[in-house]
């Protein structure tokens, strides 16, 4: 959209408190199929957007179907992908894009994205020094827990001396 335009939208949603969930993976392979050059890259710009007080979201959905026919689910690819797209690079864009794959879905589900007593502790352990490097390297989660139970383990590698 133009900057008048986009500027209008953005007021009309964060007043009316509506979300926005952008999927980059799905949206840079559906749009564009009848240009033959100068192709859009059809991702909205959800950066802009949460800028301005909206609450935006990165997810991926369909994978390996024919709306996104290959990825594997990583919610810190789909925010690497964003932040390439959309051309940020700064350590508080990077931030900004893993609040879009973490606080901002627990916000826009209406739940806490916080760890307090009495809470159902649900989370993903990362091996980053910070949530920029998250996007930067596109971590994998080493493991994770559901409601204090642990889920699933995904260990680092190991390299060995020859």
């Amino acid at each position: 959209l133009p900057k008048p335009e986009l500027e209008d939208t953005i007021a009309i949603m964060r007043d009316a408190g509506i979300g926005l969930t952008v999927l980059p993976a799905t949206d840079l392979f559906l749009t564009g199929r009848d240009h033959d050059h100068s192709v859009p890259c059809g991702v909205a710009p959800a950066h802009k957007l949460a800028a301005h007080g909206v609450c935006c979201t990165i997810a991926t959905n369909n994978v390996l179907n024919p709306f996104t026919p290959y990825g594997d689910c990583s919610l810190s690819r789909m925010a690497n992908l964003y932040a390439n797209v959309s051309q940020l690079a700064t350590e508080a864009e990077l931030e900004n894009c893993f609040a879009m794959v973490s606080d901002a879905p627990a916000k826009l589900l209406g739940r806490s994205s916080k760890i307090a007593v009495g809470e159902a502790a649900s989370f993903i352990v990362l091996p980053a020094q910070s949530r920029a490097q998250v996007v930067s390297e596109i971590s994998r989660p080493i493991w994770g827990m559901k409601d204090g139970r642990v889920t699933f383990e995904h260990p680092a590698a190991r390299l060995f001396r020859p």
